[in-house]
């Protein structure tokens, strides 16, 4: 009786394991990847000219399948490394300071109990003095 409950565990486990990879978002290929990176570039710095987006496309073409082979996180640096290098070569000075300094995405806020909005505030004058009022307190019982 014991095995049979531990042999359908065993087989509950597997068939779980099976299908969460299948349910794994599906890669996208090498070209897809490129196209992504260089519309988004290409956006971001407001880059118009056809002959620059065609050259940063073949450039994220070309890491894009080196990703693809499944690197070490040393090599993976080492990729991304050659890449602002390769993309300081192609961008203006300024278009490269604009893309090394973007915004990261925000993170989510946290929602919840924890979750308390930010007080507006205003900015004050050069010299005008901080006022400090007290906030209303709950009333006790």
């Amino acid at each position: 009786m014991k095995r049979f409950f531990f042999s359908i565990l065993i087989a509950a486990m597997f068939g779980g394991m099976v299908m969460a990879q299948e349910l794994s978002r599906p890669q996208r290929t090498p070209e897809e990847e490129a196209q992504k990176q260089t519309e988004r570039l290409v956006r971001e710095l407001g880059i118009q000219d056809s002959v620059r987006i065609d050259t940063i496309y073949r450039m994220h073409l070309k890491y894009a399948r080196v990703r693809q082979k499944g690197l070490t996180r040393a090599e993976n640096m080492e990729r991304m490394q050659a890449i602002y290098a390769e993309l300081q070569d192609l961008l203006t000075p300024e278009e490269f300071e604009q893309f090394m300094n973007h915004p990261a995405e925000q993170p989510r806020r946290p929602r919840g109990a924890n979750f308390v909005a930010p007080r507006e505030t205003r900015q004050l004058a050069p010299n005008e003095p901080i006022q400090h009022t007290p906030e209303p307190q709950a009333e006790r019982r």
